[in-house]
This record gives structure tokens, C-alpha cells and sequence, in this order.
């Protein structure tokens, strides 16, 4: 069954039910020690995700007239992106694509792929392209802020995705970073003794990975682990320039028990390493986030990626495209977030999970239907 098919059904069922709901209720996937055995797939072409964008199908239909400025045409909007390596951001975006082209917007993307200055030169480009709306997907604080005030100022309407130190009217959607890592860290003292021996891969300064690190900092000093390496950094191709920094990390500290790395571009150069230096026995890795390229590594036999806490790329896209349509209809909201749900090995395995499509008919609050939601708005995922 495609994800379009079942979330038709899902559909029909939630509208009978759900109001206009800005903030869901978390959903767990279900937790269980996590397993090593599994059996790998052929991994999936990241571009894939991508080239289905511009021909996603919405599913279900809206039960209500469009309002203004819907009701006239197609409205004009920008997204500015700064995306990263790896499938994650092309799920996000063809989320997002299909749930512009759904909802009424035509919607010109612009992406700096981890390139500061030129995020910066499209954030101007899009303040003066006279469009009524801009999504701003990641960037740095410093970067964007200014700009983003600039559009304010404007009266340009503004949707932020993981972008920190915004304010009203701004809309802030983000993940709940708090809760991924504490889910997924909870599951790693659970799996390590107090005092255990750990390595850390992560890139400070990107607001969501910033959030995760005060996460991770309070169970470091609550279950008395010592930090054997700390390496990470964020560039345009992460899984392998942090592949690398692991690799020489671990000849120094081959005795960690596990690696917490909270970004899945981080966590599959991290395994990656670990498996290089045949450590996959004695090493578990957590990550955060998931993508269909995620799921081959976490399921290939002897995998030492245990457990990961995430949303669905895709459906967080859609919802916050959605959220742009309604702030543009009037509706007063100024944050929105969205739960985590926490997947392990174990959990893809004994469900013989190969992709996402899969992954979201098990845990179908991962489509974030009930976010942003309204009854004029058809949903894409």
C-alpha cells in the first residue's frame, strides 16, 4: 500500500474528528531492547525523494471553500533553504512541494546547501521578489534574523523552521528537539551503565543541534559518563567529512560503548566509522532523525545504529507549508511544534520496515495530519 493510498483512508476517518489543531499530542513509536539481527535491502537513491515532488498526488479533499487570498489564484510565496546532505531535506522538501501545489501557492525555492552568504543573498532576493509570504527551512541566527526583520518590517508574513531567536509575528515551527534527544538518550541509559564510556558527534552552532546538546549535557551529568571525544562539524557533504572525524576518534578511544550522534547525516558517518574499525560488536550508535536511506542502514545485518527519534521529514514539510497558508488567512499563531516519535532496530526489524511509506502506516502520527490543519486545506501527506 503507498503512503498516498493509506493516508486517503486515514483521512477520511480524521475529518470526522479533528478541529483545527496547531499542536498534536506526542506519539511513541513502541520501545523494546534494541537487536542487531536484520536483514538489508538494496539502499534507496536519495534523489529519488526529490523527483517525486513536482509529481505528488494530493490525498483526500478539503470539505470547505478556500478564504482570501486563496479564493483568487495561485498566491506567491518563497521558501529560502539551507539544506544539508542526504535524503532527510529532499523528503522535507517534497513534502513541502506538494503540499504548496496543493494548498494554492506557487512557491519558489531557493536552497543554499550549507553555504551561509548565499542563504543570505537568497533570503534578499526573495524580500524583494514581492511575494506574500516566506518560509525560512534552517539557517543560522545571526544569519537570518536580521532578515527576517527586514521582512517584518515589510509586512512580509513569515514561517521559521528551526531557525532560533525570532519573535512575534513570526511563526516558529520546529521539531521538539528536546523530547528526540530525550527519548533517544533515555533508551541509551538504559542500554549503558552509569560511568560508561561515550563518544559524541555533533556540529554546535545550527539552532536544532544546539537544542539537543543541552539535552545530552544533563544525562552526561546525570548518569556520570565520560566524554572519551567530542568531534563534528557541519559541511556539504556531513556522513563523509564526519565518517573521517569518527574514524580517527575511535583508533584513539576504541573502548566507547556508544555514540550519541543527533543528526542522521552525523549518525551514518558515525556508523560508518565504527563499522571500518569492526567495532559494530561492541559500539551502539543513537541518532536522530529518519529518511528512507536511514532505514537500510539502521536494518543491514550487524547494524550498530540501535535506535533513533524522529518525526516524518516529509509530513513536517507539508505541515509547515500549511501553517503558512493559514498565517496568511489571519490565524494568530505564532509557534508550533512537532512530536517526536522514538524508533528502534528492533521496532523496523520485527515489522520488516524497508522505507517510509511502511514506517508511517505503523505509526501514522509521524503525518502530522492534526498540525496546522484546517478544513479548506487539502493534505498532501
Amino acid at each position: 500500500m503507498s503512503r498516498h493510498t493509506y493516508i486517503a483512508g486515514l483521512l477520511g476517518t480524521m475529518l470526522l474528528v479533528s478541529a483545527c489543531s496547531q499542536t498534536p499530542a506526542a506519539t511513541t513509536a513502541p520501545t523494546a531492547a534494541p537487536s542487531a539481527a536484520a536483514a538489508s535491502t538494496a539502499p534507496a537513491a536519495a534523489s529519488a525523494a526529490a523527483s517525486q515532488a513536482a509529481s505528488a498526488a494530493p490525498v483526500g479533499s478539503a470539505s470547505a471553500a478556500a478564504p482570501s487570498p486563496f479564493n483568487n489564484g495561485p498566491v506567491k510565496i518563497a521558501m529560502v533553504r539551507q539544506s544539508g546532505a542526504g535524503d532527510y531535506f529532499q523528503q522535507w522538501e517534497q513534502g513541502a512541494e506538494a503540499q504548496a501545489k496543493a494548498v494554492g501557492f506557487d512557491m519558489q525555492v531557493y536552497d543554499a546547501q550549507a553555504d551561509n552568504a548565499k542563504q543570505a543573498t537568497d533570503m534578499q532576493t526573495a524580500l524583494n521578489s514581492g511575494v506574500a509570504g516566506i518560509i525560512v527551512d534552517h539557517g543560522l541566527t545571526a544569519t537570518m534574523v536580521p532578515l527576517i526583520n527586514q521582512a517584518v518590517q515589510k509586512g512580509i508574513p513569515v514561517v521559521v523552521y528551526d531557525v532560533d531567536g525570532t519573535a512575534a509575528p513570526v511563526v516558529h515551527t520546529d521539531q521538539s528537539d528536546a523530547d528526540m534527544a530525550t527519548k533517544d538518550l533515555t533508551l541509551m541509559a538504559q542500554t549503558i551503565p552509569d560511568g560508561a564510556k561515550i563518544g559524541y558527534v555533533n556540529a554546535l552552532g545550527i539552532a536544532p543541534l544546539d537544542r539537543r546538546n543541552v539535552v545530552f549535557q544533563q544525562f552526561v551529568k546525570q548518569h556520570n559518563w565520560n566524554v572519551e571525544f567530542f568531534v563534528g562539524k557541519f559541511t556539504n557533504d556531513v556522513a563523509t567529512d564526519n565518517e573521517k572525524l569518527v574514524d580517527a576518534a575511535l583508533k584513539a578511544h576504541p573502548d566507547v560503548q556508544a555514540i550519541f550522534a543527533p543528526y542522521d547525516e552525523l549518525t551514518k558517518g558515525t556508523v560508518a566509522a565504527v563499522d571500518n574499525n569492526n567495532l559494530q560488536s561492541q559500539i551502539k550508535v543513537f541518532g536522530i532523525d529518519i529518511s528512507n536511506a536511514d532505514i537500510q542502514v539502521m536494518t543491514t545485518a550487524g547494524s550498530p545504529w540501535v535506535a533513533t527519534a524522529t518525526t516524518d521529514p516529509a509530513g513536517v514539510g507539508a505541515a509547515v507549508v500549511r501553517t503558512m497558508a493559514l498565517k496568511l488567512t489571519g490565524s494568530p499563531t505564532t509557534e508550533v511544534m512537532f512530536p517526536a516519535s522514538l524508533v528502534t532496530q528492533q521496532f523496523l526489524t520485527q515489522n520488516s520496515i524497508q522505507n517510509m511509506d511502511q514506517l508511517v502506516q505503523k505509526i501514522p502520527s509521524l503525518l502530522e495530519l492534526g498540525s496546522s490543519s484546517a478544513p479548506w486545506i487539502t493534505p498532501a501527506y
